[in-house]
């Protein structure tokens, strides 16, 4: 990615040019719910996909322009926010059978590692925190645009991925293998600037 990358840099969780920076330093970003979502499709007896959307509590994004290896992304997915459009599937999937939202409302998700594969593209590890277990997992992301935003007037990050998922790797096995173990995830995110990134300055002794 490095080159066009380091000008259009990497956005991503979980995890993507218009605005150029020379030497720029690390940035924050927060997500916006409103045009990110999380979306997700399962085999079903091998006749069909369903799916759904998750929604995003929080998000913020630490963006390096110039080395997109140093970025970093930490999420809030709302699982109890479960959406199909058919509402007794839904209530099935929060049950205690599936996602168990009563107890395990939230799912997180926090990077450890940034590898840029390509010009525009990274491969982002991090720790998911699910059903109340917790796993590394590996997203593939691509930088769709930075640039500002006609509507907020905001530097804005926009980007895409995807993953699959194991979800007996997290203690969600009903219906296994009837019903697909593999869960196909993909990501379509904006993040807006809100400000350079904190660094720690070590203390003076």
């Amino acid at each position: 990615m490095h080159n066009k990358f380091l000008t259009l840099s990497l956005a991503s969780a979980l995890l993507m040019g218009g605005v150029q920076v020379a030497n720029a330093a690390p940035e924050s970003y927060n997500f916006d719910p409103t045009h990110t979502n999380i979306l997700w499709k399962a085999e079903h007896f091998g006749f069909s996909k369903p799916s759904g959307r998750f929604g995003l509590t929080s998000g913020e994004l630490i963006l390096d322009e110039d080395a997109p290896e140093n970025s970093s992304v930490e999420v809030v997915i709302d699982t109890t926010d479960l959406v199909t459009g058919i509402e007794k599937f839904d209530a099935h999937l929060k049950s205690s059978d599936f996602l168990d939202v009563e107890n395990f409302p939230t799912a997180t998700f926090k990077s450890t590692a940034v590898e840029v594969t390509g010009e525009t593209t990274a491969k982002v590890t991090g720790d998911l925190t699910l059903h109340g277990v917790t796993k590394p997992v590996t997203l593939d992301m691509t930088l769709n645009k930075i640039g500002i935003n006609p509507i907020s007037e905001k530097k804005t990050a926009g980007f895409s991925g995807s993953i699959v998922l194991k979800r007996s790797d997290f203690g969600i096995s009903m219906y296994v293998p009837n019903v697909s173990d593999e869960v196909e995830i993909s990501i379509e995110a904006e993040a807006a600037y809100t400000a350079p990134a904190i660094t720690k300055i070590p203390a003076v002794e």
